[in-house]
């Protein structure tokens, strides 16, 4: 048996603790390989060194070379598991941690255990040894990690029943590859070495073929050097020493809103073909200090990431002033040993004085190659040519507000030059300048200073009124003017560029907040889709609908701000998004004439659903369809949270329902045989012997027959009142009771079975008045009466008492039988649970106290049980009823 957990007296934090032990995979591409046996003589050496080496568990599948390892060693032998009739032999566990050997060896790390064990997989059996600083030893085949799964279906056409998480092998401390050529594999198998002859034949022709031992030897051999990799950048990270590291490749691709962008992409993806599948990122670094992308740039970011994540790359976003800075922060943190760029038509100046992102990032850069693609000789740059869209409304209220500020400013110009004789009266006009920058920025200031210097010459320097500039520190003025205006306007649009983009990104992660907490706090798939639609359209500013799978297709459950009926085009659309995992209708590849966008909902497992967007309502590339696309993100983990957690719900749901009809069954088969063979017995020998039978024999026979009737009677009554708790058929009849008439009704059913026993009573003069269900309490308190009697000794005493506090009127049974051990004390009102070691039948199916637990808490009351309560005996069980209105504590 396992250890107890420790009480609270334990310390909660245990220095004696051991840390954890290491951990040894032996990786193959496929069974037949010989990792058992590699493993076995490799533990054979480590035990002729002298340690202390058990093997826990070994697979030999009859292989006459790998059971010829196991001579000498220590095996432990293996725990029966009882499963469907059938005595199962497993792994055990508990006499591992018993032993505490230095090494264990535990084949077939991806093992499914036997219904019953302590942990469904092998693989979680291993943690624990671990945690226990146990080593392990233990085997693998590639094809069982949980993210190869689909490749393998692909590549052999068989499914993997049993999987290993890839977070346990990535905790491995050491993997050894077991590697042999597919030919020579084949030939073991021909040979019987790895499977019986007519296994061996049907295997060679189809998951043993020469292609498909091939891609999983490719697989284990690149797996295994992944995961080195990973441990060499944790290692890298852990020390704080500054990458890269060129053990593994990792590609980093540039892009921006320039026509080079998609051309960037592809480089990237055969960079990453001829670096043997190297991981590559596909990276765009926005500039809080610049002023918006314009949506052609956006559009051209947003159609490379899409090109990217069908390529097979990954995406990020990075934000940072400093582009070459934060490129290479970046790098440095993902051990990022090849950088793509693209180059531009730079200015000569930028490309004499080095300022360009190309020299800057080969300057930074330290130990990564730097890739740099320039455009294509004959491609022209595009040129747009800007018409300002003078028919927008807000579009001239920054030069009419800027040509009011030059009014205010003359005004009080010729004020002050009535007023005084002399005054510097352009500063008056240089700040009018300046109020026209800050407030609406670069080409309103301009505007401003072209009109102030004009006026400013106009009225008040000689020659006056008329425009011609009679002393060249007049253009001084103008271009002091234009110099303040240029200066305020850019600063004033690049704040003003910066706080929007600052409150476009608050109200991003607002509507996330949001978003998340509304997914959270929904109860099951509808609801959250539901939340889903109507964050998305919120986000969107358009309609939004949510399918989901149902019956093998997929039909819409929520929509926003209503739920609409699709047309055959559209579901079309909405069903190759779900199939194919691939965003379809307007705007896509796929059926771009429907009028919804839908995009597959992808958790973190599976597809859980697909959401469908207005046309046209985001822009590509647009701060909105960043935030939607985010919160179908969201969307679709709740939604595959929400998807579990039900399966989760039914899955205990038929665990329960069977445990309960295995346990029924096992009941019936017993407590029912009994009473009828007794029956069965007494009435054959009355019939058969009745006139010679003596009187007092006669009688007895009756007495009996009258008995096991009885128990029969009772036993069927649990059974019946068990179905109706467990299916939710009781029907609660309240009504004002007091609670002395059920104790002595209860009393009464019970009398004639107390036998040598004495039962007393002792209730209150007045008690309040309860509402509940008077057969349901008689019959709990009966149960438990039964139970008192059923285990008190002859001669002993049982007290059923009543009394009140403010809240509740309370009964007490107290019985003076062996009492109920304390760990016990949790489970004496579990379905079938008895407390004798060897159950006597005799003393009820483990029903009685269940059922009135059952009933108590339909009643909204609450029952517990205490135990011992008189020296190391005793037992007490309490019922609390709640009272509709509080006693006054004067009224007690």
């Amino acid at each position: 048996m396992p250890d107890a957990p420790p009480g609270p007296e334990a310390s909660p934090v245990d220095l004696t603790r051991p840390k954890r032990g290491r951990l040894k995979v032996f990786l193959g591409m496929s069974p037949g390989v010989g990792k058992t046996y590699e493993m076995l003589r490799a533990a054979r050496r480590r035990k002729a060194e002298g340690g202390d080496v058990v093997v826990g568990v070994v697979e030999t599948h009859g292989r006459r070379e790998t059971e010829s390892l196991l001579r000498g060693m220590e095996v432990m032998p293996r725990r029966p598991i009882d499963y469907k009739g059938r005595a199962l032999m497993e792994f055990d566990i508990d006499a591992a941690l018993e032993r505490k050997p230095d090494l264990l060896l535990v084949d077939e790390y991806a093992h499914s255990n036997v219904p019953g064990s302590r942990h469904p997989k092998r693989w979680q059996d291993v943690e624990e040894i671990l945690s226990a600083g146990i080593d392990v030893w233990t085997t693998l085949n590639v094809q069982h990690l949980e993210s190869l799964s689909d490749v393998v279906l692909r590549i052999t056409g068989v499914r993997q029943r049993e999987a290993v998480p890839d977070s346990a092998l990535s905790r491995a401390d050491d993997i050894e590859v077991v590697d042999i050529t597919p030919d020579e594999l084949r030939k073991r198998l021909s040979e019987g070495k790895v499977y019986v002859p007519e296994t061996a034949r049907l295997a060679s022709e189809n998951f043993f073929k020469v292609e498909n031992l091939t891609a999983l030897r490719e697989m284990a051999l690149r797996r295994a050097a992944q995961t080195i990799d990973d441990q060499l950048l944790a290692t890298l990270r852990e020390r704080g020493v500054e990458g890269p590291w060129a053990a593994g490749e990792r590609i980093l691709v540039l892009v921006g809103g320039d026509p080079i962008a998609s051309s960037l992409v592809r480089v990237g993806r055969r960079l990453s073909d001829m670096t043997m599948d190297a991981p590559w990122t596909v990276a765009h670094v926005e500039r809080p200090n610049q002023p918006v992308s314009k949506p052609q740039g956006r559009a051209r970011v947003s159609e490379a990431f899409a090109l990217a994540e069908q390529l097979g790359g990954r995406t990020v976003v990075l934000t940072g002033d400093d582009v070459v800075g934060t490129v290479m922060d970046y790098a440095d943190r993902n051990n990022v040993t090849q950088i793509v760029i693209g180059k531009g038509r730079d200015s000569r100046i930028s490309e004499l004085l080095g300022r360009s992102l190309a020299a800057e990032l080969l300057r930074a850069a330290k130990g990564a190659a730097l890739h740099v693609v320039t455009e294509q000789g004959g491609a022209a740059p595009e040129r747009v040519l800007k018409v300002p869209d003078l028919t927008r409304p807000g579009h001239w209220r920054g030069y009419a507000v800027g040509a009011a500020f030059i009014a205010a400013a003359t005004a009080v110009a010729l004020g002050l030059d009535r007023a005084f004789e002399r005054v510097d009266l352009g500063v008056v006009y240089l700040s009018a300048v300046l109020a026209a920058g800050v407030l609406y920025g670069l080409r309103p200031a301009l505007a401003a200073a072209t009109v102030a210097f004009l006026t400013y010459n106009f009225l008040f320097l000689e020659p006056r009124y008329t425009f011609i500039i009679g002393s060249p520190t007049d253009v001084l003025t103008l271009i002091v003017f234009w110099a303040v205006a240029s200066v305020t306007g850019g600063l004033a649009g690049r704040v003003r560029d910066q706080a929007r983009n600052a409150q476009r990104r608050a109200s991003a992660v607002s509507a996330l907040l949001a978003a998340s907490q509304a997914l959270a706090g929904a109860d099951d798939r509808f609801e959250t889709a539901k939340v889903l639609a109507e964050q998305t359209a919120a986000a969107a500013g358009a309609k939004a609908i949510v399918l989901l799978p149902q019956d093998g297709d997929i039909a819409p459950v929520a929509g926003a701000p209503e739920l609409e009926k699709l047309g055959a085009a559209a579901m079309a659309a909405a069903r190759w998004a779900w199939e194919r995992g691939e965003p379809a209708g307007h705007g896509t590849g796929t059926l771009p004439q429907t009028s919804w966008t839908f995009r597959p909902l992808q958790g973190v497992r599976s597809r859980s659903g697909v959401a469908g967007i207005e046309a046209d309502a985001l822009a590509p590339g647009s701060d909105e369809e960043r935030l939607a696309l985010a919160l179908l993100e969201q969307g679709a983990v709740a939604l595959e949270r929400a998807q579990l957690a039900g399966d989760a719900v039914e899955t205990e749901t038929l665990r329960r329902t069977d445990r309960f009809r295995g346990a029924l069954m096992n009941s019936v088969s017993h407590d029912l045989r009994t009473p009828l063979s007794t029956v069965l017995g007494a009435a054959t020998t009355l019939i058969d012997y009745g006139p010679t039978l003596k009187p007092e024999v006669h009688k007895d026979l009756l007495l009996s027959i009258r008995e096991e009737a009885e128990r029969l009677s009772r036993y069927v009554g649990d059974l019946l009142d068990m179905t109706r708790l467990e299916g939710g058929a009781l029907n609660i009849k309240a009504d004002w009771t007091d609670v002395r008439d059920v104790l002595n009704a209860a009393a009464e059913r019970v009398s004639r079975r107390l036998g040598a026993r004495r039962l007393t009573r002792d209730f209150p003069a007045q008690l309040s008045m309860v509402s509940l269900d008077h057969g349901l309490l008689e019959q709990a308190l009966v149960n438990i009466l039964e139970n008192a009697i059923a285990f008190s000794p002859d001669g002993s005493t049982i007290e059923l008492a009543a009394y009140e506090d403010r809240g509740s009127v309370v009964i007490s049974i107290e019985d003076e039988g062996k009492g109920i051990p304390t760990a016990e004390l949790e489970l004496v009102f579990d379905k079938f649970r008895r407390m004798e070691e060897q159950p006597d039948r005799s003393k009820g199916a483990g029903l009685g106290l269940a059922i009135a637990k059952g009933f108590v808490e339909a009643m909204n009351g609450r029952i517990a049980a205490a135990s011992p309560i008189v020296g190391d005996h005793g037992t007490r069980i309490l019922i609390s009823l709640p009272k509709s209105i509080a006693t006054h504590r004067d009224l007690l």
